[in-house]
This record gives C-alpha cells, sequence and structure tokens, in this order.
C-alpha cells in the first residue's frame, strides 16, 4: 500500500475504479492487495485508489499489442490460454504448434488482457489458470459467463487449486471442465479435435 497522499483529489473509491474498469468490487479490491492498483486505506479502513493507477491499467488494456486482429480464417479454431507463468506459455504454445492443427492460438498472462480480448474476438476454446494477476480466474470466468458474447465459450480451467479449494473460492460454473496441473494435454487435445470437427461440419453444411 502506498503512504497516504498529499492531494486527495489524485484518488478515488473502490465503487469508482470498479466502474471504470468495469470489475467487481472485489475484483478491485484484490487488485488493489495484489498490487496491480496503487492505494491506500483510510483511518476508517475504507481504500482509496489511485486514479493514475486506474488509468495505467486502462492504458494496458488499449496497447497497440491488444488491438483487434484480422479476423481468424473460418477454417481455424480459436484458442486462448491464459497463463501467467512464462514458461508453461511456452510449453503450450509448443506443444500446440506441435499438433500441426487448424488452430489460432493466443496466450495472455493477465485477467483483464483476457478480458479485452474475448470482447473484440470470443475464442472457441479458452484455457484458464485461476491464479492469475490482475483479476483471478474465477471473476474472469464469472464475468464471461455473464457476457451474451461470450457466454457460450467452452472454458477449460488448468489449476494447481485442488476441488476444496476452488469451492471454497465460491466454485465454478457447471459447465467449465477443470483439471489439476501439470497440464493434461492429451486430454486438451482431444477438445480441439472435437473443436476442429465441429468446424468442419458447420463449413460443408454451410
Amino acid at each position: 500500500m502506498a503512504d497516504k497522499p498529499a492531494t486527495p483529489r489524485e484518488f478515488i473509491s473502490t465503487a469508482q475504479a470498479a466502474r471504470q474498469l468495469g470489475l467487481s468490487l472485489g475484483a478491485v479490491q484484490q487488485m488493489v492487495e495484489c498490487g496491480t492498483l496503487a492505494g491506500w486505506k483510510t483511518a476508517g479502513g475504507h481504500r482509496r485508489i489511485r486514479q493514475d493507477s486506474v488509468d495505467a491499467l486502462l492504458s494496458r488494456a488499449r496497447a497497440p499489442g491488444l488491438q483487434p486482429r484480422a479476423a481468424s480464417a473460418s477454417s481455424k479454431v480459436r484458442v486462448m490460454v491464459v497463463e501467467d507463468d512464462r514458461l508453461l506459455q511456452g510449453i503450450y504454445r509448443e506443444t500446440f504448434a506441435a499438433w500441426d492443427a487448424p488452430i489460432d492460438v493466443r496466450v495472455v498472462g493477465h485477467g483483464l488482457d483476457a478480458l479485452v480480448e474475448v470482447g473484440r474476438e470470443p475464442p472457441d476454446l479458452l484455457i484458464a489458470d485461476l491464479r492469475i494477476p490482475g483479476i483471478d480466474g474465477f471473476e474472469m470466468i464469472r464475468r464471461l459467463r455473464e457476457n451474451p458474447l461470450s457466454s457460450d465459450v467452452a472454458i477449460v480451467v488448468v489449476s494447481a487449486l485442488s476441488a476444496r479449494e476452488i469451492a471454497a473460492a465460491g466454485g465454478l460454473p457447471p459447465d467449465v471442465t477443470v483439471y489439476r496441473k501439470p497440464i493434461p494435454f492429451h486430454e486438451l487435445h482431444g477438445y480441439v479435435q472435437a473443436l476442429i470437427a465441429q468446424r468442419r461440419r458447420q463449413r460443408n453444411a454451410g
């Protein structure tokens, strides 16, 4: 937490930050606790968040690297991986590439980036860890399921958390498939193959 500011007008409430970011109060509170947003607590225990910290996070989400991409070829299955561990990011990329399958893979390491990307181009399959920076996987998945544009995206969670830990954290929607790490590439390959077959049937029917 930062020291108490000299200029209170540079700070906003948790509710104001949540509205600007389009997130829940709980998600913003977690972002302050983990240092993603800079803030402090008043004597009464209320959070005050730096406006420039919120602005920086919004600017990051709008960075050139996150601008809309050209639409994927209709024959390709879009897969998004949300994982902040750089080693695992590389393993995902290398393994998917080795399959030599018609898939378009996008890897992001931040929950907010994932929400922005899904909003611009929903994937066919989203593979996510639950412990990710910014907003955790629980909040990210909840928001995806609430959004009509992403409510039918297939979601697979790959996490080190146990079933008991996931339940204690509020659980996940019943249609979300959960696997424990290490990454179950055999099962993921089956998911991707099923989506590829579905895409081919749709193309042939059209």
